[in-house]
């Protein structure tokens, strides 16, 4: 498989629900990405882990559409605000109070995924045991740290 040229950092990034009816574009240099085990986001996404892209609350601009919202509290018991479409329900987007100004995004609903690569992945002790992801994401039993930059 070809190697995926990264993007500038000046690169501007669009994405959107599954039904369109939201479109969003993100600006600049993205953060983190991360995989997330928890109970919440294996039920969020369906599957065996969710991903999270950490951005600054300045470089997300919603272009399209309206938002709804509803807060859950978190596994290590905080409150998330969860932003997703109304129509087709896709999560677009959190915002948790531990991280104040800034936004997960939900990578996988950006246009193009291809320059997307986890550097971490936290709640491991919720991991399904079948699941092996590469050794070099560092990885921590529970919640990481995160920053909208990458260390």
């Amino acid at each position: 498989m070809p190697s995926i040229p990264p993007l500038a950092a000046s690169a501007i990034r669009e994405g959107g629900c599954q039904c369109g009816a939201i479109r969003y574009r993100i600006d600049g240099d993205p953060g983190m990405v991360s995989v997330c085990h928890c109970s919440e986001c294996q039920r969020q996404s369906g599957s065996a882990f969710g991903m999270t892209l950490a951005l600054r609350q300045d470089q997300f601009s919603l272009l399209h559409g309206v938002l709804k919202c509803f807060v859950r509290a978190t596994d290590s018991g905080r409150t998330m605000q969860c932003h997703f479409c109304p129509d087709c329900g896709n999560r677009i987007y959190n915002v948790t109070e531990r991280a104040p100004g800034e936004v997960r995004l939900k990578p996988g609903t950006l246009d193009d995924t291809r320059w997307l690569q986890p550097q971490v992945q936290g709640w491991t002790s919720r991991q399904q045991p079948w699941l092996e992801l590469p050794a070099q994401l560092r990885a921590f039993s529970r919640q990481p740290q995160m920053s909208p930059r990458s260390e």
